[in-house]
């Protein structure tokens, strides 16, 4: 770096971007900034907009701007090839990045035909592409939780946390003319042509600014700063719930076949305090547990696989009364007599893996209650005993509309 140190060339870059949030044009500061910018890594990109954002620069700011950023930076990420096989997670986000913009240029092309077009019955053939597209686009939701879920906590994990918030931002706006473009080819029926014509432009249009923009500073930004600091062993247990996730209709088959697992690999273990119970999806205190078992909105009752009942939750509002008198009692011996024959109908049902669900519904108390039995089940689908849920479902009925997290404090 001509001998820039790396606390100096830290500086420098803020001062770059410090410089285009100024209103600096990007030629400009290429100019002025060049020796600098040589060799610029984007771990190093993806740091000091982490720090500049803690410094005080509004996180909407930067995600406004980084369009800019990418004028200015674009000639050296470009430069940096990523060396990832196909069949890595990296692999995989990269070809769907590669497909989704295959897919929006066929969107493009048919919006543009359809604006030549004066007559709406000389557009029905354009209609089934345009479903086809919309729901390519519809499916493609699989590919941001795989990056939301997945991906942005093990960055976050290894202290990258600004720019996946920053791209999970932009997720939110793709979402939004997602929902737009599904909205607009499902209602062309109803809509005045010239109207319909308009707004998939507009959309098209949208899509086209988002969609190439916001790849690029993920192919070349965020998922190289991914590579340099997630581990390899990391990386196996994100391809494992990348196939928990799923992937899209338009995902390669041969790029996420079931992975072969070598006799050698043997799952980690990871020693737990005491008091503490791990899970495969985490692990609570014997007090966090029964707190949150108690704070479900439900009532619930485990029954083991001989019939027994061995636990219930203590929720605030109870449907019906359950003592610790019930513990170890048989489950038949909780019902009156008239309904006992249905009661083991339900469980040589669930035991024999005919079912594995049984739901009822009664007015109590001019309220409705919803009353479900679930086959509880290993992972190797071995029986392990019924768990009975009980909810007084009255208010949720009366749900309509929406309310968003953001409408939470109206």
């Amino acid at each position: 770096m001509g001998g820039i140190s790396n606390t100096s060339k830290k500086e420098m870059l803020k001062e770059v971007i410090r410089q285009l949030h100024a209103g600096a044009s990007p030629k400009e500061v290429k100019e002025n900034f060049r020796q600098v910018l040589e060799g610029v890594s984007p771990l190093e990109i993806a740091k000091i907009e982490q720090e500049l954002i803690r410094e005080g620069m509004p996180r909407e700011e930067i995600q406004r701007l980084c369009d800019v950023h990418m004028a200015v930076f674009r000639e050296q990420l470009e430069k940096q090839k990523l060396n990832v096989s196909a069949e890595h997670p990296i692999g995989i986000l990269m070809e769907e990045h590669k497909i989704m913009l295959q897919i929006l240029d066929k969107l493009t092309a048919i919006a543009g035909e359809l604006q030549r077009i004066g007559d709406k019955s000389h557009a029905s053939d354009r209609i089934p592409m345009l479903d086809h597209i919309a729901e390519d686009f519809t499916d493609s939701e699989k590919h941001y939780l795989r990056e939301e879920n997945v991906l942005f906590p093990v960055l976050e994990k290894h202290g990258v946390t600004e720019p996946p918030a920053i791209m999970w931002m932009e997720h939110n706006q793709i979402r939004e003319r997602k929902k737009q473009l599904k909205g607009i080819v499902e209602n062309h029926d109803s809509m005045d042509f010239h109207e319909f014509k308009k707004r998939l432009s507009e959309v098209s249009k949208a899509l086209n600014e988002l969609l190439p923009s916001h790849f690029f500073k993920e192919n070349n930004i965020l998922f190289p700063t991914a590579l340099r600091v997630v581990e390899n062993q990391e990386w196996s247990d994100v391809r494992k719930e990348f196939d928990e996730i799923g992937y899209c209709c338009f995902t390669p088959p041969e790029l996420i076949v079931p992975r072969k697992v070598e006799e050698k690999e043997t799952e980690r273990v990871e020693a737990s305090p005491a008091g503490v119970l791990r899970f495969e999806t985490g692990s609570l205190s014997k007090e966090e547990l029964e707190a949150l078992l108690d704070t479900l909105p439900v009532d619930i009752t485990f029954v083991d696989k001989d019939d027994t009942v061995k636990y219930f939750n203590k929720a605030e509002k109870r449907v019906f009364v359950r003592t610790k008198a019930v513990i170890g009692r048989k489950v038949q011996l909780c019902h009156p007599q008239k309904s006992i024959h249905i009661v083991n109908r339900i469980l040589e049902s669930f035991k024999k893996g005919e079912k594995n669900m049984a739901d009822f519904w009664i007015t109590m108390n001019n309220r409705l209650v919803h009353i479900r039995y679930f086959a509880v089940r290993d992972q190797n689908g071995k029986y392990l005993g019924t768990l009975e849920v009980t909810q007084d479902i009255t208010d949720i009925k009366k749900i309509e509309g929406e309310k968003r997290l953001l409408d939470w404090e109206k």
